[in-house]
């Protein structure tokens, strides 16, 4: 690109403008925004000297003010991200900070250098007299661009978890593609149609996809918002939300108020303005943008998510057509005849044809009970992969014999999908069985599922993982990965597991089987007001569930009913409200051995009734997420057998100080902690360091942790020591070189840590150290050469030369890339 192509983008004066917002903004970039603008201000006129002078320059200087084009493109990307950027991601609002910074002080080393002078006095003079300029800016240029390129972190190191989870991931993108392929025509048909409706028709404000569950509707969707043509029209400005049977509508509804907006609702008292949201009223904002709601199951929550801005579109993607809102609808079709056995030839075979080896006439008869659902061919195929031919032959009597519970289409999908349960081992049944207890469209934390089936299914972890391996490779879930995950070291919370809602409708449809009473998993399907009728109708008469999933709204004491579960092993309390109060009834519970209680609400939720804690001397598993936990000091009475506690996102509000709480009495047995994303943790809790039984030490993604212990070497039998994503940790303390047992240490993204402690040498059992994004730390100690179990090394590029200078045959050193990885946070 030539100078005088510098500007022909408008490269300038859009990204002016997304300062100028930037600076309105109360954010950590004000700052460096305002002084962006007063660089840009004065560069432009040199620019225009440079493009109207009627000089060629030299083709090496011509080279050099291209990259300083490419630069201030970058720097437009940036200010987009940091715009859109949401204020309590605090972490990546400081990184964002810093590239910023950088990028505002080249800007203002350019244009407060020599070459303003001597453009001004001679253009002529520029090529000689600014050469080192050029050349300053250039390598500022190469900097920018690595720090602002593509940014992905594998965690490597091998292992088994890693191999498993790449095998999911590289099968998952092979399907995504295969499926859009084999939909063939009916696809470009489909899609065809929708972009008509969403880009061809102006007229048209609320648009719909409609068909059967596992039709397709999602896969459409998603292909329609990929278009290049659709994100060209919509300059990229699409959002797409799943709403669900049980949707939390004032968080959609702030989300999609964000969007519009192009503003932070919830930072600026944006609720008043949400709540007096009018439907009908006709805004002028004018921005062409594309608000996909997929999954809508209700009228009453779609009418509340309709935000009718000029040229703002909405696509509804829903089982129902909805005539009274939708202007449009197109249904999805069914596959039809080659189609289908293609689609269910490439999960069952791995191809897309009958192999000559399989029986034609049979495989055809299985595709036809299929009745052309794209989900039941893809997980009915997978069940009878690499199966012989007479459960072939079994699968299809089954399909042929299945008859619905009512005529609904649905129901036939349930009947027919189950031949895929039956044919999986019992254990593996179990597990897919209880997928069902969670709520629709939310990703399941994989350390939730594991320790789950570690208890009642009587597995280790690694049979328990191989076994989710084995449901992902039937097609009955998804496994998500955060990027950091990779082998033996790494946490099963940056793994989630999604699974389509015909599936999870069929572990419930298998599940709720037979009288309430006696039933191995008791059942919410969706959030209700209260726990159901059915329930309260047999309370006289105990509920032998070993499984029991609740999922409502704000509870209070008088909302529950007195129920006896003599045999429940685990509970999954799921709720969305501000205040929760325990169901008592959990006191008489013995046999329980996992809580899970998970608020999916936008706030804290403040819990009630923790005196309940002091019957649960079974208890082993215990994770608490997005509550606050100031009542835990309620709880007396030892838990003998708690042996991992995880804080997800929690309000500590100084409850686990050694003033309020004797960690060491109340949870004699603990081996695992893990505090994630607690923003009021400031200092770790002294007695955590009298805590002898602990293994696993993980506190991650804590930004205002200032603090670790100082006696934290007193834990001789701690393994694993995660300080992640700590950004105002500044040191760390000396005894740590007294974790005797230490085999694995991560302290990356603390940004601001100093060193390391001068003897870590003395870490004799240590085998991984994760360092990436540590940018303060510039030198290692000489004692790390004494680390004679360190295998492997994840550090930034410019301190990988210092450890490949350890002596230790067997190090890896692996250089890390940038990545952000906390859009979870946004769901």
């Amino acid at each position: 690109m030539g100078v005088t192509d510098f500007f022909a983008g408008e490269i300038a004066t859009e990204l002016l403008k997304i300062l100028i917002s930037i600076s309105r903004k109360s954010c950590m970039c004000k700052v460096s925004a305002d002084s962006l603008i007063t660089s840009i201000n004065e560069f432009l006129p040199i620019i225009q000297e440079i493009k109207f002078s009627g000089v060629e320059l030299p083709a090496m200087r011509q080279a050099q003010l291209d990259r300083l084009s490419e630069t201030l493109r970058d720097g437009l990307e940036l200010a987009r991200k940091v715009l859109a950027s949401n204020r309590w991601n605090v972490y990546k609002n400081l990184q964002l900070a810093r590239k910023m910074e950088k990028l505002e002080k080249n800007v203002s080393r350019f244009v407060n250098g020599p070459m303003q002078a001597h453009l001004l006095a001679d253009v002529h003079h520029l090529r000689f007299e600014t050469a080192e300029r050029f050349d300053r800016l250039e390598d500022s240029a190469r900097r920018l661009e690595q720090r602002l390129g593509t940014m992905k972190i594998g965690a490597g190191g091998g292992g088994w978890m890693e191999e498993a989870v790449k095998r999911v991931e590289v099968e998952e993108e092979r399907w995504e593609t295969s499926l859009v392929n084999l939909l063939g025509v009916g696809m470009e048909v489909g899609k065809r149609k929708v972009k008509e409706m969403v880009i061809g028709r102006e007229d048209l404000g609320v648009v719909g996809i409609c068909g059967f569950g596992g039709s397709g509707k999602t896969t459409l969707a998603n292909e329609v918002c990929r278009d290049d043509q659709v994100r060209s029209h919509f300059q990229n400005r699409i959002l797409f939300l799943t709403v669900s049977q049980s949707p939390n509508v004032e968080q959609l509804r702030a989300k999609i108020w964000g969007f519009v907006s192009g503003s932070d609702s919830m930072a600026w008292g944006g609720n008043d303005l949400i709540n007096k949201w009018n439907p009908q009223f006709d805004w002028r904002i004018g921005t062409r943008m594309l608000i996909v709601l997929d999954d809508v199951w209700s009228l009453s929550v779609l009418e509340q998510l309709i935000f009718r801005v000029a040229g703002c579109k909405t696509l509804v993607v829903s089982r129902f057509k909805f005539p009274t809102v939708l202007s449009t609808t197109y249904e999805v079709e069914l596959l039809k005849g080659d189609e289908a056995v293609s689609l269910f030839c490439l999960s069952a075979f791995g191809q897309k044809s009958i192999p000559s080896t399989a029986d034609s006439n049979l495989v055809k008869q299985i595709v036809n009970e299929c009745k052309g659902l794209p989900l039941a061919l893809k997980v009915i195929g997978a069940s009878l992969r690499d199966q012989p031919e007479i459960y072939w032959a079994s699968a299809k009597k089954r399909l042929s014999r299945g008859e619905p519970i009512c005529e609904s289409h649905e129901n036939k999908l349930l009947d027919r999908m189950a031949i895929s349960i039956k044919f999986l081992s019992k254990k593996v049944r179990e597990c897919f069985l209880d997928l069902g207890c969670f709520p629709e469209d939310k990703k399941i934390p994989l350390d939730v599922l594991i320790n789950m089936w570690v208890e009642i299914h009587d597995l280790d972890k690694e049979e328990a993982f191989a076994i989710l391996v084995e449901l992902s490779d039937k097609n009955l879930l998804t496994l998500v990965k955060d990027a950091r995950v990779g082998d033996l070291y790494s946490s099963y919370y940056e793994i989630s597991v999604i699974q389509h809602d015909v599936l999870r409708d069929l572990a419930i449809h298998l599940a709720n089987h037979g009288n309430v009473n006696e039933r191995k998993r008791l059942l919410m399907p969706r959030r209700e007001a209260e726990v159901p009728k059915e329930w309260v109708r047999n309370a006289d008469q105990p509920f032998n569930a070993q499984i029991v999933s609740i999922h409502t709204g704000e509870m209070r004491e008088m909302d529950w009913y007195r129920m006896d579960f003599p045999k429940a092993e685990v509970l999954i309390l799921n709720f969305s409200a501000n205040e929760y109060f325990l169901p008592p009834f959990i006191y008489d519970m013995p046999k329980l051995r996992a809580l899970i209680v998970i608020n999916y609400s936008t706030r804290n939720a403040t819990l009630d009734n923790f005196s309940v804690f002091s019957g649960l001397a079974n208890l082993r598993s215990l994770w608490l997420e997005k509550v606050s936990i100031a009542q835990l000091t309620e709880s007396t009475i030892p838990l003998k057998n708690l042996s991992k506690i995880s804080l997800i996102l929690c309000k500590i509000n100084n409850s686990l100080d050694q003033s309020v709480i004797d960690l060491p009495q109340i949870f004699p047995s603990l081996s695992e902690l893990t505090i994630d994303h607690c923003d009021d943790l400031i200092k770790l809790p002294l007695s955590i360091c009298r805590m002898h039984s602990l293994k696993s030490l993980s506190i991650t993604n804590c930004h205002n942790l200032q603090e670790v212990p100082a006696n934290l070497g007193n834990l001789k039998f701690l393994q694993i020591l995660r300080l992640y994503a700590c950004p105002t940790l500044k040191m760390l303390p000396s005894t740590i070189c007294e974790l005797v047992s230490l085999e694995y240490l991560d302290i990356s993204q603390c940004i601001n840590l100093k060193c390391l402690p001068e003897k870590m040498g003395r870490l004799s059992r240590l085998e991984k150290i994760d360092m990436r994004e540590c940018s303060e730390i510039m030198k290692i100690p000489k004692s790390v050469e004494c680390l004679e179990s360190l295998r492997s090394v994840i550090c930034d590029e410019e301190v990988s030369w210092l450890w490949k200078e350890v002596s230790q045959s067997n190090l890896h050193v692996q250089v890390a890339e940038k990545q952000f990885s906390l859009d979870w946070l946004d769901e």
